[in-house]
């Protein structure tokens, strides 16, 4: 996958405050507070910086975290995971594959076949919604 690059500069200025503190400086969002915690709908959640599908709806459980968890990524390729000792505790990151924006975090706990939670920031994703008659999640 070719890697979206852009200054900081630009970054700031396309996110906005919030979305670059959380997309590009690793922040999280406050729990249960995203815009897309209780999202039911189908479709795709994409990246909120470069806009590439990251996680399919059918993946999405309420984990009872206060953001939104999903099971599995969209494809083998959509994130990346990088070791996090930040905050004095060993976590798995993940990023966008495509530019690299943090997304959340991901943890051995989750319901789906490989048991994994990806524990996303409502501010990191935009949601796709499914088009009428698509047999796409």
């Amino acid at each position: 996958m070719p890697k979206i690059e852009k200054s900081e500069a630009q970054w700031r200025e396309e996110l906005g405050n919030e979305r670059y503190r959380i997309l590009r400086k690793a922040g999280t969002e406050a729990p249960f507070t995203g815009a897309l915690l209780g999202n039911k709908a189908k479709g795709a959640y994409v990246c909120g910086a470069c806009g590439e599908p990251l996680f399919a709806s059918d993946t999405k459980f309420d984990s009872g975290s206060g953001w939104p968890s999903f099971t599995a990524p969209a494809g083998a390729e959509a994130v990346a995971e990088h070791r996090d000792s930040s905050h004095g505790m060993a976590r798995t990151e993940v990023r966008c594959a495509a530019c690299e924006s943090h997304l959340g975090h991901v943890f051995p706990d989750g319901p789906g076949p490989a048991g994994l939670r990806y524990c996303i920031n409502s501010a990191s994703l935009d949601f796709a919604p499914k088009e009428e008659g698509s047999t796409d999640s």
